[in-house]
């Protein structure tokens, strides 16, 4: 039986579909009685679907946004993107 840390040790493979069938079925069963690891995979998938959703290149929206993003991180007060230059 799979531990919690094993899961998480193999769950780019199985989002990737990756492991073996052995493996997959180990996975499997952990899932079945193991709720948090069901959230965290459901969790790793979303996360999944959004990256691959991401534009290949930056633009120039993006750069904005995380700059903005570090800026309120750091601190600064300004409710809205820097305009563009």
């Amino acid at each position: 039986m799979l531990s919690c840390r094993d899961l998480v040790m193999y769950s780019s493979d199985v989002l990737d579909g990756q492991l073996s069938f052995r493996r997959q079925l180990a996975v499997r069963a952990h899932l079945a009685i193991c709720w948090k690891c069901r959230r965290f995979m459901r969790q790793m998938r979303v996360v999944q679907r959004v990256v691959r959703a991401l534009p290949d290149a930056p633009s120039a929206d993006l750069n904005r946004l995380a700059e903005h993003l570090a800026d309120l991180q750091c601190g600064k007060t300004r409710s809205e993107p820097r305009p563009e230059h």
